[in-house]
């Protein structure tokens, strides 16, 4: 336990791809838990997710920053689609951009055709960042934010 606290609060060092997985699915697993109970509150689905946003962001941020530094990077790249990220949630529960349609009797946000390809642009660029993230291998032995995390296995 000693261990997670630092992994989802601070930026020092450098994490593996293992590492940075498993505090991805803690995160997935605990915005759910956090997202089911806002839906019980009756919290409507976009607030709920800024919610979730804003209250997962030093977790994420910390993780994702420590993984692009195992690449000996200033995860300029991840800092970037975190701040579009979190723009495009305040616009979505702000209702900014969108158009509500009925699906099926449930009333739902629909995107504009703009925003529909700034979230296209915006999930590519987020490819782009999950294989940065998770699936590149880190410098192999020590660069400028640490030691090597593997220290030098595969």
């Amino acid at each position: 336990m000693d261990s997670l606290v630092p992994l989802f609060t601070t930026t020092d060092g450098r994490i593996s791809r293992k590492t940075w997985w498993f505090g991805v699915v803690i995160l997935i697993l605990a915005s759910i838990v956090l997202n089911l109970i806002l839906g019980v509150f009756g919290i409507s689905a976009a607030w709920a997710q800024l919610i979730a946003f804003a209250i997962m962001f030093v977790p994420n941020w910390s993780i994702g920053i420590k993984r692009r530094q195992d690449r000996d990077s200033d995860a300029r790249d991840f800092k970037i689609f975190l701040a579009i990220s979190g723009i495009l949630t305040v616009l979505q529960a702000l209702g900014i951009g969108t158009t509500d349609v009925d699906v099926a009797g449930v009333p739902t946000q629909m995107p504009s055709l703009p925003l529909s390809l700034v979230y296209f642009a915006v999930g590519i660029y987020g490819i782009y960042v999950l294989v940065q993230l998770g699936f590149l291998r880190g410098t192999t032995g020590s660069n400028s934010f640490g030691r090597d995390p593997l220290d030098g296995a595969a």
